[in-house]
């Protein structure tokens, strides 16, 4: 118990004898019965040292097993970033602890070392212990992969009486951590479809007081006087007000789409499977657009069919990539159709969907989107190098067929009016922003006509 000792029985079950008390024991029983059988006095004389190295032992046995904490200073980092933990052992007994050997597991997806002494990764860390001594172990290490990913439990086992006793394994709970994602430099300068907000910074379609100059007009009541256009009043000598587009922010839905996975997860430094660049790109479209001042939500379309409301600012930021530490592949026999999404997003918002489109469901949810009227651009997430291995003579020509039926599925939804984009960082977005923000406006335009 803390600040007492224990009772004793909890102290009898604590500590154990060891093998090396053992073998002196039966080391003194052979010497003895030795001495009483050949009556060989020396046996005995050779038999007390040892009886008494025992005896001594024995009489320094402990009564509390070593403290043993796990801590850290942060909570959460980026991918890449170095993670520092402490793991302190401490004798909080009166007699010292001849030797404590500890050790801690942790995610494999973070590289940690002890900075002093053995810098070997997963050694056990051993100390010798005086009371009331306490040594700490700093490990070290970058976090390689996004995720949650924990440090612990970590366990210490001591020796104490001269090696003759052991104490049973002390064991510390687990440390999360959050990792976020690292993300991936992305910059769009294209237009948006439809920007339906009061307030923000795309330029929209609609009359109002914004930056854009859309032309120029005869004065009317209740335009300002700070719009006239004086060049054009002048020479026509007739008042006339300069004509603005009204500035409006966005809502973008990034669709993820988790239904299979591929690729090797090499983590920050290494390859990127489909979940991994579905993570990263999503990341760094959330933040551009949070950054303008635009709403953002996120839909996963998979077996939990998790949502995040449409919001915007630094917490929307934050949530979506508390958001993103969740996504994970996951095989389902049933999903929703483009109907039943569509039915739940704005028709004036872009929806990204983040495929690798592996799936023929994937497809038939981005066709029924655009077929609901919604603005889809597709970024497609399946490594540049994938399906390159080679397994017997039979593996180039089965890929070859898939690669042109997936071609063939890539057509179709072009013909259905979706861009389909590879993620390739900054402006991957933008020849195809332009055009959806074209068709947005031709749309626009017709139905004016009617």
């Amino acid at each position: 118990m803390p600040g007492g000792d224990p009772p004793p029985e909890e102290t009898s079950h604590d500590w154990h004898p060891t093998k090396a008390l053992g073998r002196a024991l039966v080391l003194v029983g052979l010497l003895l019965v030795g001495a009483v059988l050949f009556g060989r006095i020396d046996l005995v004389v050779i038999a007390v040292p040892f009886v008494a190295s025992v005896a001594w032992g024995l009489s320094r046995r402990p009564r509390t097993v070593p403290g043993l904490r796990l801590a850290t200073l942060e909570e959460y980092a980026a991918e890449g970033a170095e993670l520092t933990t402490t793991l302190t052992a401490a004798n909080r007994d009166v007699v010292a602890y001849d030797l404590v050997v500890a050790r801690t597991q942790h995610s494999a997806w973070l590289t940690l070392r002890s900075t002093n002494g053995d810098k070997q990764p997963d050694r056990p860390v051993v100390a010798a212990l005086n009371r009331g001594e306490a040594a700490d172990v700093v490990l070290k290490g970058p976090a390689r992969r996004w995720g949650r990913h924990s440090i612990g439990p970590a366990a210490a086992v001591a020796a104490a009486g001269g090696g003759l006793l052991a104490c049973r394994a002390v064991v510390t709970g687990s440390l999360g951590f959050k990792v976020f994602p690292v993300t991936e430099p992305f910059a769009a300068v294209e237009a948006m479809p439809r920007a339906a907000g009061l307030v923000g910074q795309h330029r929209s379609r609609r009359a109002g007081e914004g930056g854009e100059l859309a032309g120029v007009r005869q004065f009317g009541p209740g335009d300002r006087l700070r719009r006239i256009d004086w060049r054009t009043t002048l020479r026509t000598r007739q008042l006339h007000v300069a004509r603005t587009l009204s500035d409006r922010d966005a809502e973008v839905v990034l669709l993820l789409d988790v239904l299979t996975e591929a690729g090797r997860s090499g983590g920050i430094a290494g390859e990127a499977s489909v979940v991994d660049t579905t993570v990263r790109a999503s990341a760094a479209i959330a933040e551009h657009y949070l950054t303008l001042g635009d709403r953002v939500s996120l839909i996963e379309y998979g077996a939990n069919d998790r949502r995040l409301r449409p919001a915007s600012g630094r917490r929307q930021f934050m949530m979506v990539l508390e958001w993103l530490l969740d996504v994970y592949p996951h095989q389902v026999v049933r999903v929703a159709g483009g109907s039943r999404l569509s039915a739940a997003i704005s028709p004036n918002a872009l929806v990204v969907v983040m495929t690798p489109l592996l799936d023929a469901r994937s497809a038939d949810m981005i066709a029924g989107l655009a077929r609901a009227g919604r603005f889809v651009v597709t970024v497609d997430t399946l490594p540049a190098g994938i399906g390159t291995q080679t397994a017997n003579a039979w593996t180039p020509a089965a890929f070859g067929i898939w690669r042109l039926e997936r071609a063939n599925t890539i057509g179709q939804l072009r013909e259905h009016g979706v861009p389909v984009v590879s993620w390739q960082g900054a402006g991957s977005l933008d020849l195809v922003l332009r055009d959806v923000a074209r068709m947005a406006g031709r749309a626009q335009g017709a139905g004016v006509h009617r």
